[in-house]
């Protein structure tokens, strides 16, 4: 391990985490945003439903390990809503199971510290239009935008029996016009656009909770942010600590 030590936030989820990092994926704007803040670790498992992950629970996040997360943030459930298919093989988990899953998964994570924060994301919706074009010819599933709305829906209503943070990426996603094309690449994952609108609510909801420390990007400390004769000069002869500007694009994040 690397030091200083800094707040980890996990991502932990199917191909929305694992696939987070690449084509200006909301997983690296994370990490950009909180460079020098906190440090954001991928436990992202394409193809993943909620039964394997509650298999594998102790293995990713062990009660008895020296450092425990400060934030994790949840996605399962858009493999879960596939339809069964006749093999009996493939990710579909039933509804009643989902949930109870979802349970199970927040459970196991709010008893690792009492310092660790939980946000569930729903499943995004999809575009069956798409789907069909881009992936019916390597994968035998039906996977339909009304199946990621009853499955984001028993989510949410589990989040809010057990007093968790959720975010309703089905319904922020299709708040865009032409979302289909514009916040989608194949019908299933994020484009730039779609991981905007992810980003933009994981910081709506971490600014809004009430949590000591907050986990908000602008309240926590920056790591190494004194001024140093070493900081670059501005035009006026002093010098700059550039660890606070605004180095974060044109995009304004709150």
């Amino acid at each position: 391990m690397v030091g200083p030590e800094r707040p980890q936030f996990v991502l932990f989820g199917s191909s929305i985490i694992q696939f987070s990092y690449s084509n200006e994926g909301w997983g690296a704007l994370l990490a950009h945003i909180y460079a020098r803040k906190a440090d954001i670790v991928l436990r992202g498992y394409s193809g993943w439903n909620s039964r394997r992950a509650v298999q594998i629970l102790d293995q990713v996040f062990p009660k008895d390990a020296a450092k425990q997360p400060s934030l994790v943030i949840v996605y399962f459930g858009g493999n879960d809503s596939i339809e069964p298919h006749a093999t009996g093989l493939g990710p579909h988990v039933p509804l009643s199971e989902y949930i109870e899953n979802v349970r199970k998964i927040a459970i196991h994570l709010k008893s690792l510290s009492e310092k660790t924060r939980v946000i569930f994301l729903t499943t995004p919706p999809v575009s069956d239009e798409q789907i069909r074009a881009h992936l019916s010819d390597r994968i035998d599933m039906v996977r339909t935008n009304e199946s990621c709305r009853i499955y984001s829906e028993a989510c949410l209503e589990v989040c809010r029996e057990m007093n968790l943070k959720a975010i309703d990426l089905w319904t922020a996603t299709q708040q865009i016009d032409n979302w289909e094309t514009v916040c989608l690449t194949d019908g299933v994952h994020f484009s730039p656009e779609g991981s905007k609108i992810a980003v933009k609510e994981i910081l709506r909801v971490i600014k809004e909770a009430n949590w000591e420390p907050s986990l908000h990007w602008k309240a926590m400390p920056t790591e190494f942010s004194e001024d140093s004769p070493y900081d670059p000069v501005s035009p006026e002869g002093k010098t700059v600590n550039v660890s606070e500007l605004d180095l974060l694009g044109n995009f304004q994040w709150e």
